[in-house]
């Protein structure tokens, strides 16, 4: 909380009309007000004044190509070194996010602003001590190529079931619905679904409904013409023409204003658009798939959501849980998560030990797997050597002693059961090959003994030489 138990103070450093008004309402969201420097010699200033006495983060949005973000947050640094820093860019832009993570940057957001995240690095802010703080959310907002369904990591039976429906609903083109928490991978699943249709060839347009503001909602969905309303100079496209044969990717649409949920009802009933200030509708032919991370059913009964745009939306349920629920996937995502951030520019490919699997299996992650995949970028960026250990993970680490000082089971792989059982069958339905199962308990004994050689040998019935003589067989080691 800012100085004096007033609201807490956010430093806008931007020089974006839009921008400053989108940043501003969200983070009155949490309970935060905001100040603006157009450029860093204003802000600079800033820190010197009242204000800047009491700031309590800054966010400096990456507008101008000729100054670098380690500029900035090195400079900011000088003069408030424990002032929390969260820095704004373009997707994907990996090479500046690992450089200003080493300058000092607490978190990294990708352009255009998602509301829950933004409102996850603010709420860190606040509270250090919080699961949703563990470490603050840097950098990997979106990982570059979209996944098919066959690359999609997990194997607990909940999961499986979601993308079973998912990749059924991928066949047809009546609207899907999404539902799971925050960061549990509903746009992964979206992308999946319009990959794999008939709609492929064309585009997906994703819309994330919160994160527009209220009065322009209905002409960025639904587009307008000149002179529509004050202010509008030019013909606008809505995302729905946008998306004409292809897919729409709606999400937090739970968010939407009742006056536009009306106007998406009718897009349902009838595939026509209706641009503000035109005369005719649109005909248009696009793919709906709505995501939420609130119960929309509960939002129906409380009066926020039309009953009848429901019926309409959930069409096909997708139900995806939450990472807490399928802790014996996270030794596996967390390595393709790991492959995944050494294929981009400016990091190193990096092993992770099973004390550190472990470790992360503890952990309730509440931000899902966006959380996990923004903990494993932070410990690969700041890592020295050429594999993560619990010494990399320190806010994690003093959770899990202030919870439990025992460790979980490390359960191997995303293709096993949840309980540390091993899994005889693949997702095909065939019998999988000894070999992968024999190194799969191996693994799994060697996590549970945190590497002590000689206790997984005696567990296991063998001696110590047939052990090691099996892990040279199986390519195991006990780094993973």
């Amino acid at each position: 909380m800012g100085a004096f138990g007033c609201m807490p103070l956010l430093l806008l450093i931007d020089d974006e009309p839009a921008q400053k008004r989108l940043v501003s309402a969200l983070a009155a969201r949490a309970g935060w007000r905001t100040i603006y420097a157009s450029e860093l010699n204003t802000a600079l200033a800033t820190l010197g004044t009242r204000d800047g006495m009491q700031l309590d983060a800054v966010l400096v949005d990456h507008w101008n190509p000729q100054i670098k973000p380690v500029d900035t947050i090195r400079q900011i640094r000088e003069r408030r070194p424990k002032l929390p820093i969260l820095v704004l860019t373009s997707q994907n832009d990996v090479l500046d996010a690992v450089d200003a993570m080493r300058a000092g940057a607490n978190d990294y957001l990708a352009k255009p602003i998602a509301p829950d995240r933004f409102l996850a690095a603010l709420n860190a802010v606040l509270d250090r001590s919080e699961e949703h703080s563990g470490e603050l959310r840097p950098l990997s907002e979106k990982l570059s190529a979209p996944l098919a369904f066959n690359e999609i990591v997990g194997g607990a039976p909940q999961f499986l079931a979601a993308l079973a429906i998912a990749a059924k609903a991928a066949r047809t083109r009546v609207p899907v619905l999404i539902e799971g928490e925050s960061g549990v991978g509903k746009e992964v699943i979206a992308q999946a679904i319009h990959a794999a249709s008939p709609r492929h060839r064309n585009r997906l347009i994703a819309v994330n409904c919160g994160a527009i503001p209220t009065n322009l909602v209905e002409s960025e969905l639904f587009g307008h013409e000149r002179g529509a309303f004050t202010g509008a100079f030019e013909r606008q496209i809505g995302k729905f023409i946008d998306a004409d044969m292809g897919t729409i990717f709606l999400d937090e649409v739970s968010e939407l204003p009742l006056e536009a949920q009306v106007k998406l009802l009718r897009v349902l009933q009838d595939g026509e658009v209706q641009p503000l200030g035109a005369r005719m509708p649109v005909r248009i032919d696009a793919r709906i798939i709505a995501a939420t991370n609130k119960v929309l059913e509960q939002e129906v009964a409380a009066g926020r959501f039309r009953e009848d745009l429901y019926y309409r939306l959930n069409v096909m349920h997708v139900a995806v849980p939450p990472l807490r629920e399928r802790a014996g996937d996270i030794p596996a995502l967390a390595r393709h998560l790991l492959a995944r951030l050494s294929s981009q520019h400016g990091l190193k490919s990096l092993s992770i030990t099973n004390e550190a699997l472990g470790l992360l299996m503890q952990h309730d992650w509440p931000g899902n797997v966006r959380q996990l995949q923004n903990v494993l970028f932070r410990a690969a960026v700041l890592c020295e050597g050429d594999f993560l250990t619990p010494a990399d993970f320190p806010q994690i680490a003093a959770q899990a002693r202030t919870h439990s000082p025992e460790m979980p089971t490390m359960q191997e792989g995303g293709d096993h059961a949840e309980g540390g059982a091993i899994t005889l069958y693949e997702q095909t339905g065939h019998i999988r090959q000894l070999a992968e199962i024999e190194a799969d308990v191996i693994r799994l004994a060697i996590g549970h003994y945190r590497g002590r050689m000689t206790e997984v040998a005696r567990r296991l019935g063998i001696g110590r030489s047939t052990l090691y003589r099996k892990l040279t067989e199986l390519g195991i080691d006990n780094v993973a």
